[in-house]
């Protein structure tokens, strides 16, 4: 039998959630093409493969966020000390949710897209196909 946890996923999510900025899908459409603006995709590369992901997007894994922002890590990526909006995304919102409070906590100012890439699709935001 599983062990009972304190908290669920979800509790998770919903706690993120409140301390975070959220951005509703039409916004972030809105927000394509804003060179002020880079939206990081933390969905396995595989997802990106089969859904296709949004045009001029950077992949970021969501196990390596927190370090890759970090510039005292050495993963870090020369890409996140630009000064530019940080919007992230996961499929449906719960993974960027927990990865956009964990950066918040390390005093990285980012957002996150509310429902994700599936509400973009849905919404008829452009989707660029790997090769």
């Amino acid at each position: 039998m599983p062990q009972k946890l304190k908290k669920s996923s979800a509790d998770l999510v919903a706690e993120a959630r409140q301390r975070i900025e959220e951005i509703e899908t039409d916004e972030a459409i809105a927000l394509l093409g804003d060179p002020g603006v880079l939206f990081v995709d933390l969905r396995d590369v595989r997802e990106r493969q089969r859904s296709g992901f949004i045009p001029g997007s950077f992949h970021c894994p969501r196990g390596m966020a927190e370090f890759w922002v970090d510039p005292e890590s050495p993963y870090f990526k020369e890409v996140f000390g630009q000064d530019k909006r940080f919007v992230f995304h996961c499929a449906s919102g719960w993974r960027s949710a927990l990865t956009v409070a964990a950066l918040k906590e390390m005093g990285f100012d980012a957002a996150h897209l509310k429902e994700g890439f599936s509400a973009w699709i849905k919404s008829g935001g452009p989707v660029e196909q790997a090769d």
